[in-house]
């Protein structure tokens, strides 16, 4: 039988082929997809990210995490594809229009897909008629827009502004972050949620993730 809690160790110490060979093994040995997910691979994520918030880990730490959980769920997308199991959510993300930063996107971004939703990553420098685009193609529930300069945050406004002439404002959850951001600005352009973190950014997007 596959020693599955070598995943968790794996992902946690940011070994790549550590988590792959672990999880070439499970499947292997018959253990379910969603199993591996639940029990593993969602538990290290999560303590990467605590450890991150308690400056235990810091970026490049949180960063290997990432890697080394997105190659053994690479495996996995499809095995969960063929049994038709449902995401947690479906989620487009990316730096809006003017902005090309994207380290604090990608560790959202990674941090999501370790917490079992399907992440479409825009990148950087993402215009209105790209996110509805993509909203549209993938059927997603909830959006993330990232900004860290305050010139281009008026385009977070837009971009809700947008979705609402494009009728999706109803279907899709918005969610905003970025050093610049803060509740207050979030709610004044009517987003669904802010975190300023990238793990509080998780469990935000799973409490939209219900709502939606």
């Amino acid at each position: 039988m596959a020693e599955v809690k070598k995943l968790f160790e794996a992902i946690l110490k940011g070994d790549n082929k550590g988590a792959i060979a672990v999880t070439r093994e499970a499947i292997a040995a018959g253990v379910a997809p969603l199993e591996l997910i639940n029990q593993q691979m969602i538990p290290a994520m999560n303590e990467a990210g605590r450890r991150f918030e308690a400056e235990e880990f810091y970026v490049p730490e949180l960063l290997l995490a990432a890697r080394a959980m997105k190659g053994a769920l690479e495996l996995l997308r499809p095995l969960l594809a063929a049994s038709g199991e449902q995401p947690v959510g479906r989620i487009v993300i990316g730096t809006v229009k003017g902005d090309l930063h994207d380290i604090g996107k990608n560790l959202v971004s990674s941090l999501l897909e370790g917490g079992g939703f399907v992440v479409v990553d825009l990148g950087t420098d993402v215009a209105p008629e790209k996110f509805i685009q993509a909203i549209q193609e993938h059927q997603a529930n909830i959006v993330a827009l990232s900004a860290l300069l305050t010139v281009t945050m008026p385009m977070m406004k837009n971009t809700i502004e947008a979705l609402k002439k494009a009728s999706l404002r109803e279907h899709v959850k918005v969610m905003v972050g970025g050093a610049p951001v803060t509740r207050e600005y979030a709610d004044s352009i009517g987003a669904d949620g802010y975190s300023e973190s990238a793990t509080g950014a998780v469990a935000l997007a799973r409490r939209l993730a219900v709502a939606s």
